[in-house]
C-alpha cells in the first residue's frame, strides 16, 4: 500500500499495524470527532480466560455536545495506568520478549498523561520505533469524509470488528483459551520479538 489513512489508537492492534507496516506513507487522522466506544481509548491483550479488554477512562461534556478528539481529556482520578501495567505484566512476563521492551513500554504508564490524542500519537511513535517501522508519517490538517488514501478509520470501531485471516503465531497463553487473533500488536511485539517487523509485512489481508 502507498499511503494509507488511520486512527490514532491505544496499544493498536495487530491488523491496523498490518497496515502501518506495509505502507510507503502514513496519515493519522486527528480531526475527528470523539465517539465512545473504540479503540481510541481501548485495546485487548491475551489473559489467563481470554481477551482482557484494557479501557482509559475520558472525560466527557456535561452538556451532551461532541468533542474533537484532539479535546479529549483522560480521567486520571482513577489509577488506570497501574491497573493496565499491571495486567500487561501478569499476562506477558512470562513470554520469551517482554523484558526485552518492558523498560521502553513501562514509562507509558508511569508518566501522567492528560490528552488521549497526545498519548496515542506517543504510543503510535514508540510503537513503530520498536517494531522498526520506517514509512513517513503526518497528519490531518482537516477532516474530510472522503479520501483519495486507502481510508482504514474503520479499523478504530470496535462494532465492526472484522474477523481477518491472520497467521497464527506462538501465543504464551495458549494453551489456556487457544489463540487469540488481531489483538494489541504489544501481545505479537512480546512473543514473537524482532520477528514482529517480517510477520506484519508477510500478512495478506487487503
Amino acid at each position: 500500500m502507498s499511503k494509507v489513512l488511520i486512527h490514532p489508537a491505544y496499544l493498536p492492534s495487530i491488523v491496523q499495524m498490518i497496515a502501518v507496516s506495509q505502507a510507503v506513507e502514513i496519515v493519522l487522522e486527528v480531526e475527528d470527532n470523539y465517539q465512545k466506544q473504540t479503540y481510541r481509548n481501548r485495546t485487548y491483550i491475551a489473559h489467563n480466560n481470554g481477551e482482557l479488554l484494557l479501557n482509559i477512562p475520558v472525560k466527557h461534556v456535561k452538556n451532551g455536545s461532541r468533542l474533537k478528539m484532539k479535546d479529549v481529556q483522560i480521567e486520571n482520578n482513577f489509577p488506570w495506568p497501574s491497573h493496565h501495567w499491571k495486567s500487561i505484566q501478569t499476562a506477558y512476563r512470562t513470554s520469551p520478549f517482554f523484558e526485552y521492551y518492558e523498560d521502553e513500554l513501562e514509562p507509558l504508564f508511569k508518566t501522567p498523561v492528560s490528552s488521549l490524542l497526545d498519548f496515542n500519537l506517543q504510543i503510535f511513535e514508540l510503537l513503530c520505533d520498536l517494531i522498526g517501522v520506517t514509512a513517513e508519517v503526518s497528519i490531518t490538517e482537516r477532516y474530510e469524509p472522503k479520501t483519495a488514501h486507502k481510508d482504514l478509520r474503520s479499523l478504530i470501531e470496535v462494532k465492526k470488528r472484522k474477523e481477518f485471516n491472520l497467521d497464527p503465531y506462538t501465543q504464551v497463553l495458549e494453551e489456556h483459551h487457544g489463540f487469540l487473533p488481531n489483538l494489541s500488536v504489544i501481545d505479537l511485539l512480546f512473543n514473537e520479538g524482532p520477528n514482529t517487523l517480517n510477520y506484519l509485512e508477510q500478512q495478506k489481508i487487503w
